[in-house]
């Protein structure tokens, strides 16, 4: 896939599993929510294997171990080994290696999933600025992290420790809703420094080198509820994608995507690996998908039809896309959106 401006989704008469190698799935929003499975999950992603298809998951929630994420899977019903669990503590401990001593000390804020993947790169964790470390990372540590951490990052930081970040996301799903994420707790650490960390998770290249490096795919699919990292890392690797709607991101905020958040694929959820996808064709001054067409006016979108709502917000995908070329789509959408039932 070449980095070309989409302008509407794709197509495959295929079912996905079998179009793609290896499923690179994100986990917080697309297999699981607050530590239970997402409908249909469990049972697609079974499905899924029994058929051929690798699956990895790939996360950039750096806090716990890949050890505990495939235990927590393979309690939810999704067998997996740590082997199958790539993470952004795993790509960001390689990304210090690169730049530090063997054995040199890292200060940690974060989680166990830090400490292990630093080990595993032949790094000490530490947990004071005192302790003379050589680099500071910091990544999600829960909700019940010290204040006091984010201060320790900052004396070293001031003393001009470099300084990486796990990830960037902003938020994270919880069973309870969307609470902050690791990014949040970066920008405290930005705003008391006003230092710059290097970031290793998605959508930059560090956590594509990682899972790269970790499953050898030939012909990956990235599958994320996420247009800045799950969809824009696939984008950075030119690599396809499929959005499933069962996370952060909703029909309203695909429709404004920018280029680099355009997914190949749009589906409700993880049943999505298992089919086709639908065609979204010309018609007109407009798109046709399913029963439905969309078009885009002078100020709105207009959806006309009737079927699986999801082939209108494909259609409406097209319109929105192609009338925003190169940038953001700024027509209003809405009425579209709830006319289809989404």
């Amino acid at each position: 896939m070449s980095q070309t401006v989409r302008t509407r989704p794709d197509a495959s008469r295929q079912a996905l599993n079998e179009a793609y190698d290896t499923a690179l799935l994100d986990l917080d929003g697309v297999v699981y929510a607050g530590g239970s499975a997402i409908a249909h999950a469990v049972e697609s992603l079974g499905t899924a294997r029994s058929g051929g298809m690798h699956l990895a998951y790939v996360t950039n929630n750096a806090l716990r171990t890949p050890d505990a994420v495939a235990a927590h899977l393979t309690e939810l019903g999704v067998p997996a080994e740590a082997s199958d669990v790539i993470t952004s503590a795993q790509a960001v401990a390689r990304l210090i290696s690169d730049q530090v001593p063997e054995g040199a000390r890292v200060l940690v804020i974060g989680g166990e999933g830090l400490r292990v993947a630093l080990r595993e790169r032949g790094l000490e964790p530490v947990e004071s600025a005192e302790d003379e470390p050589v680099a500071v990372v910091q990544g999600y540590g829960g909700p019940e992290l010290p204040w006091g951490r984010f201060a320790e990052a900052c004396y070293a930081i001031a003393r001009g420790v470099p300084w990486f970040a796990s990830n960037t996301d902003l938020t994270i799903p919880s069973a309870r809703g969307i609470a902050p994420g690791n990014g949040a707790a970066v920008e405290v650490v930005r705003i008391a420094t006003g230092a710059e960390p290097q970031v290793a998770g998605k959508p930059l290249p560090p956590m594509h080198r990682e899972t790269v490096l970790r499953t050898g795919a030939k012909r990956p699919l990235v599958v994320g509820d996420r247009l800045d990292t799950d969809i824009e890392g696939a984008f950075n690797g030119e690599v396809d994608s499929l959005l499933v709607l069962t996370g952060v991101t909703d029909g309203a905020q695909l429709l404004a995507a920018p280029p680099q958040h355009r997914p190949t694929f749009v589906d409700a959820d993880l049943r999505g690996l298992l089919a086709g996808q639908p065609e979204v064709a010309e018609a007109g001054d407009g798109f046709r998908c399913g029963g439905w067409t969309a078009t885009a006016g002078s100020e709105r979108l207009e959806l006309d039809g009737e079927g699986e709502p999801l082939d209108g917000l494909r259609a409406l995908c097209a319109a929105a896309w192609t009338a925003a070329g190169d940038g953001t789509c700024d027509l209003d959408g809405t009425k579209a959106l709830a006319k289809s039932g989404l």
